[in-house]
């Protein structure tokens, strides 16, 4: 196993589950990448494709807009412009239904992929909502409310009650705020001590777990192997590449040719003068809160970016620039735990999950944001093809070689 975040833990943890011995190798560690500092939202009712008809409007503008959510560098970048001209060619409505039907299935049973873990003996929790989600005035929900009908559309349920003061769930939202709204079934992790709860239980089972391996090649066939920057070559009966946005580099060399661009998401977290209980949903800023650890986790942006940059101060000022709108009693200049993750975005916002074109070699990757909340049953269904042989439904739109 490549790859020591929520999805590779999760195979590694379902693989273990049906007898195989496991290794897991990551060149930093555990929950290292994009599974640290998200929201830790497992909120199956927005694990929706991220690509729609608003972006027509939003994009061009949000370019000119140092504060917008999305933001990308002007630069000539070949394979980001290929990536960007797929992607958006998946904003239609049309290209929308067929990526939400293909995503339906596994958001259907995600949350009950958290709770066989626990039940088998993962020490960590998830918490129930509810989630606040809010807006400056009415006429900015008509998109959310749009999504949130074509989730019900396609099968789920997102139960949404109006809120006559989203003060009374989260004090932390100002007088600017007078729509909002409460949704009910979903959950919320602290995603770092989860996935690090993930990474003990593995080698709790016998499972060997290295964090200094850089994999730098993949050999496939009736010998597969990995070999590492040093030289080493270590062989074994299977790999599972679950490296993220870096999902290319090992992956390309065994026939999967999906392009796979970082969308880098910034977090950080901060002091409120009360205390945090429920993730807040902002959309019309592209604002995703919850609660961590004593504080309150705010979290935003999608740049696309190469995933190895640094992180980029201007968007964390573009993150405090729109908070500052909608929020008060939070300290948004003692910032804790600043941080930027590479998320690992598809054009055609369905994961990459399944065989490779090579023996033995199978790739686990390209959820986008919805790596956490789908980590789980990824990994459930992943062991049962490596284990069976079975390709199981819930996996097949996930084809790599698509």
């Amino acid at each position: 196993m490549i790859g020591a975040g929520m999805v590779g833990l999760a195979t590694a943890w379902h693989l273990q589950e049906r007898g195989h011995k496991v290794t897991v190798l990551d060149r930093e560690g555990v929950a290292a990448g994009a599974s640290w500092g998200n929201a830790g939202w497992l909120a199956p009712a927005k694990t929706i494709p991220l690509s729609d008809p608003s972006l027509w409007r939003y994009g061009p503008t949000a370019l000119l807009d140092a504060d917008a959510a999305l933001s990308m560098p002007l630069r000539v970048d070949p394979g980001l412009w290929a990536f960007l001209a797929r992607f958006m060619a998946q904003a239609t409505a049309r290209a929308w239904d067929a990526t939400m039907a293909a995503l339906t299935p596994i958001d259907l049973v995600a949350l009950a992929a958290f709770d066989e873990l626990e039940l088998g003996g993962v020490d960590a929790w998830t918490r129930e909502g509810p989630f606040v989600i809010a807006f400056e005035k009415e006429s900015q929900a008509a998109g959310f409310l749009r999504e949130l009908d074509g989730v019900v559309r396609h099968g789920q349920e997102a139960p949404l009650t109006p809120l006559d003061a989203a003060t009374s769930l989260a004090p932390m939202l100002s007088d600017a705020v007078t729509c909002a709204y409460r949704l009910d079934g979903q959950r919320f992790i602290e995603p770092g001590p989860y996935v690090e709860a993930l990474g003990r239980a593995v080698v709790d089972r016998g499972g060997h777990l290295r964090t200094d391996a850089h994999v730098v090649s993949v050999v496939g066939g009736t010998d597969p192997a990995v070999v590492l920057d040093t030289g080493e070559r270590l062989s074994t009966g299977t790999v599972v590449i679950a490296t993220g946005a870096w999902l290319p580099r090992l992956a390309q060399a065994h026939g999967v040719r999906t392009l796979v661009q970082a969308g880098r998401g910034y977090s950080f977290t901060v002091d409120t003068e009360q205390p945090a209980e429920h993730p807040v949903y902002l959309p019309h800023h592209r604002i995703a809160c919850t609660p961590y650890r004593g504080r309150f986790r705010i979290a935003g942006t999608m740049e696309f970016r190469r995933p190895d940059e640094p992180l980029h101060p201007r968007r964390i000022e573009a993150i405090v620039n729109q908070a500052r709108r909608v929020m008060t009693g939070v300290d948004l200049d003692n910032r804790h735990d600043e941080w930027v993750g590479s998320r690992p975005v598809t054009p055609d916002g369905r994961p990459l999950v399944g065989r490779t074109a090579s023996e033995n070699v199978y790739v686990a990757g390209g959820h986008g944001m919805w790596g956490i909340v789908l980590g789980p049953a990824t990994g459930r269904y992943l062991a049962q093809l490596i284990d069976t042989g079975e390709t199981h439904p819930t996996i097949r739109p996930f084809d790599p070689l698509r």
